[in-house]
């Protein structure tokens, strides 16, 4: 479809601009590039064990972290590649960390479903539905008190929505009127089993938070733009003073829930329907739109491309991780022995 030019007032009154817009989409790019570069790792038998990849759903991650300011902090569940990279993390240090090597984010110990990075703000990411959300009502009640500005924002999937922990951490958000920002990445799946076929509700979230308070925020989570534009107004609010904000992001994932598993419950089509409205599809046209050269997209792409195939190529070559740190950093201490 041939998308209609801009005219020259739609340029000038563009809110986000061609800086931030051209690392909307090297964000998406780097997140699709790296998680499809984990799954072929995965097919050589490089990275062990399971990963749960965002293929599909990179809008989400791109917006949110664009619109960050440094010290914000995320917080993520298994699903954690896209937001750990979204945040500035080397590719390097997340397919190390995946393929179980000396050079990775945590030196292997941590594999693909506990990324954490205190130096980017990624405070970790949660293997158990839902944990993470009461954890980042602390982290915000500390901003609170010690009158600090940074903002959490807390990544969950449309099934958490039926977890006691989303209730309870929604709950004490809105009545100590925190400055954390809740965010449910629907992507219709909840593991293996359709969201709508488990929810008294249509939208997990959306249909929810009048009950805690909170008006209805449903949006567009394949357009990088509209999710990059409601979180700067949920952080803007939560600086302020203004309290929590749940946003739901409708979204799709490419692959199954796992590398376990083939997703042969989807309807037939839908799919290729979803791939209709790719995220980076959608943005590359976007920036066309606004009169971004061809070759700086390309530019791009070439970029990140060498990117991860440099990272690539410095983990295989790393070491796999020393046996003499597996009891190290098991406590804050750095020890493993148990205190009463």
């Amino acid at each position: 479809m041939r998308m209609q030019a801009r005219t020259e007032t739609d340029l000038i009154n563009d809110d986000i601009g061609e800086t931030k817009r051209l690392e909307l989409y090297k964000t998406q790019l780097v997140i699709r590039d790296a998680e499809q570069r984990a799954h072929d790792l995965f097919l050589q038998n490089l990275v062990k064990g399971t990963s749960h990849l965002s293929l599909g759903q990179e809008g989400v991650a791109a917006g949110f972290a664009c619109a960050m300011k440094h010290g914000d902090l995320s917080f993520c569940t298994y699903r954690g590649h896209a937001h750990t990279l979204a945040r500035g993390v080397p590719v390097e240090k997340v397919l190390g960390e995946l393929m179980g090597r000396d050079n990775g984010l945590m030196r292997g110990k941590g594999g693909s479903m506990h990324l954490t990075s205190e130096l980017h703000g990624v405070m970790g990411s949660y293997a158990i539905i839902g944990a993470h959300l009461p954890i980042a009502c602390g982290a915000a009640w500390r901003a609170q008190y010690k009158g600090q500005k940074d903002v959490s924002v807390c990544f969950f999937g449309d099934g958490t929505t039926n977890i006691g922990a989303f209730h309870e951490a929604l709950n004490f958000a809105v009545i100590w009127n925190l400055p954390v920002v809740f965010v449910c990445e629907n992507n219709l799946y909840m593991e293996y089993t359709p969201i709508s076929d488990v929810t008294a509700v249509q939208n997990p979230a959306g249909d929810r938070a009048s009950a805690y308070g909170l008006p209805k925020i449903v949006i567009d989570g394949n357009d990088a733009d509209v999710v990059y534009r409601e979180a700067l107004k949920a952080y803007d609010r939560a600086r302020s003073g203004g309290g929590p904000s749940l946003i739901e992001c409708l979204t799709y994932r490419h692959s199954g829930h796992s590398r376990a598993d083939p997703a042969k419950y989807r309807p037939e089509g839908e799919l290729e329907r979803w791939k209709q409205r790719d995220p980076i599809k959608i943005y590359r046209e976007r920036l066309a739109q606004f009169g971004i050269s061809e070759k700086a997209i390309s530019d791009i792409d070439a970029h990140v491309k060498r990117e991860v195939d440099e990272a690539t190529e410095k983990c295989k070559a790393a070491p796999p991780t020393s046996l003499d740190i597996l009891t190290t950093d098991v406590y804050a201490d750095g020890g493993y022995a148990w205190r009463n």
